[in-house]
């Protein structure tokens, strides 16, 4: 069966790839869309309401010839590089839906990747061209699908927050400005391994021209290395960069911009941040005057090291969108004395990275190191993989089999003047749908213990509650 001209399959029927669908049935497209879960009734009301047809969980065989009779395949984030689409669909029909998105938007695009800081980035560097004048958007993984916003009229810039699982599958995305902002070891559990991985990432700047910019990081060697290919004009930043910090204010070629001081928060990654989103908008027009406007107002991140409450002298912050090791040292490095709230389900990462972070702080005399920590709460389906990772440190690890149950076992933990951080290091998929969810229900226990706590004296939890190791012994 040879493919139909007019036909179009979009593999996934989520938020994006309903999106998608939108756009390809506006653009006069024959679509139908498959996906691997459970059938779902809002979606089977979205697919009705387009006219479209919608197979839950196809055989091969259906997938096989949905694909054979499509001119378009359309990936939805996320599908996985051995998803049978692959084995049964012609690969030069296979396109991302950041790819398709890029093809119908006629102004200038901006691309940000990385292991951390993505959605800050792409969100002060949005900010920044804001003050400078422009009309912007920022989509992608961020919020608005890409596909979605793309034909927007009135728009003068995207800025897009792009995954190495979007960028893996593109041919010819070509974002003017293409910013990778750091590497750490990350999907592991979708990837084949770290330089797949890493290739994946540099597809963010693959198709661009010497009139393009690649903006990287000066002190990552990863980064760095897969730069060396970039056809592009390389601006780089942090330590050793061209936007740097220097003597207390980030500074770039075109003048200074802001000090330090001036930041909203000032730990590491925030510094690197700013100078990420500064060079990204310096490499679009914007002037040292709108990068300082922007920077000092920042920008507040749900789920990202955000306060939720205040109990009895103990900040509880929210950090669910911190998947990965690294991530959740960067988090801890902001705190003095911290119980970590850590584990889901892993993505294939070494969790002892974080404790091995800690003692190269505490090596290098750039802080206390795990000293910081009072003691560690694990949750999910991770939480021995947690247990274990911690079990050198001379500190209570316990675990959790509830959100609720963390809570309270971080509170007695926690000590007047002490953080409760849930900065999980894993992904949220175990016990909920999303890190947002995650995020919210770990916000709606401190609420609830602390309004319950207000109301009658407090009892304790039980030590049958949970399993505590002291010292790595049981």
């Amino acid at each position: 069966m040879s493919a139909a001209g007019n036909d179009a399959l979009v593999v996934g029927f989520a938020v994006t790839g309903q999106a998608v669908a939108r756009s390809l049935v506006a653009s006069g497209r024959r679509v139908t869309a498959v996906d691997d879960g459970e059938p779902r009734a809002d979606a089977d009301k979205v697919a009705s309401s387009l006219g479209i047809g919608l197979v839950w969980r196809p055989s091969r065989a259906q997938l096989r010839e949905l694909a054979e009779r499509s001119a378009l395949v359309v990936l939805s984030p996320g599908v996985p590089p051995r998803h049978p689409i692959f084995e049964v669909a012609d690969g030069e029909r296979i396109l991302p839906e950041i790819e398709l998105a890029a093809s119908m938007a006629t102004v200038p695009v901006a691309a940000v990747t990385g292991t951390n800081g993505k959605t800050t980035v792409t969100s002060l560097a949005t900010e920044i061209l804001r003050a400078s004048g422009l009309a912007v958007e920022a989509v992608g993984n961020i919020g608005r699908p890409f596909i979605e916003a793309a034909g927007d009229s009135g728009v003068e810039t995207f800025v897009v927050e792009v995954s190495s699982f979007q960028l893996a599958w593109t041919k010819a995305f070509h974002p003017k400005v293409a910013c990778w902002l750091n590497f750490a070891e990350n999907h592991l559990d979708w990837h084949a391994g770290l330089e797949e991985y890493a290739a994946a990432k540099a597809r963010v700047w693959a198709n661009q021209s010497p009139d393009d910019v690649a903006v990287v990081n000066a002190a990552d060697p990863v980064v760095m290395r897969w730069a060396e290919k970039a056809p592009s004009r390389l601006v780089t930043f942090g330590p050793g960069g061209e936007v740097t910090e220097r003597d207390g204010v980030i500074t770039s070629p075109a003048g200074d911009i802001c000090p330090v001081a001036e930041l909203p928060r000032r730990l590491p990654h925030d510094v690197a941040n700013a100078c990420a989103a500064s060079a990204i908008a310096l490499a679009l027009g914007a002037g040292p005057e709108a990068c300082v406007s922007a920077l000092r107002r920042g920008v507040a991140m749900r789920h990202r090291i955000e306060l939720v409450g205040v109990h009895d002298g103990v900040s509880y912050f929210d950090d669910s969108k911190a998947t990965t090791p690294s991530a959740v040292l960067a988090a801890l490095q902001g705190f003095d004395s911290v119980v970590l709230v850590a584990g889901g389900r892993n993505k294939g990462l070494d969790l002892g990275a974080i404790v091995a972070g800690l003692e190269e702080e505490r090596r290098a005399g750039s802080g206390p190191g795990p000293s910081r920590l009072r003691g560690v709460v694990a949750i999910g389906e991770a939480s021995a993989e947690v247990v274990a990772a911690f079990s050198p440190l001379p500190i209570p690890l316990r675990r959790a089999t509830s959100m609720a149950e963390a809570v309270a076992l971080a509170s007695e933990l926690a000590r007047s003047g002490d953080a409760v951080l849930l900065s999980p290091g894993c992904a949220s998929f175990d016990w909920y749908r999303s890190y947002g969810e995650r995020g919210d229900d770990f916000a709606h226990q401190v609420r609830r213990r602390s309004s319950r706590e207000e109301r009658a004296p407090a009892t304790g939890v039980a030590d049958a509650m949970a399993t505590e190791h002291r010292g790595g012994q049981p």
